[in-house]
């Protein structure tokens, strides 16, 4: 498991989330746990290593 801080796209806090190195490309949803909104998550590795990461609002 790989720690990732970013920002929230919608109240601009930053939180963490812990990403799956074992899978080369994820992509979901998850709530932000300081305002609960929906984030869409697409992150990227390769050899364990993150090479992408995106974080984007779904409420548009």
């Amino acid at each position: 498991m790989f720690e990732h801080f970013f920002q929230c796209p919608y109240c601009w806090e930053t939180i963490s989330m812990l990403l799956d190195t074992s899978l080369s490309a994820t992509s979901y949803v998850e709530d932000c746990e300081v305002c609960c909104r929906p984030i869409q998550i697409s992150a990227a590795f390769n050899n364990q290593e993150l090479i992408s990461f995106n974080a984007e609002d779904i409420e548009q």
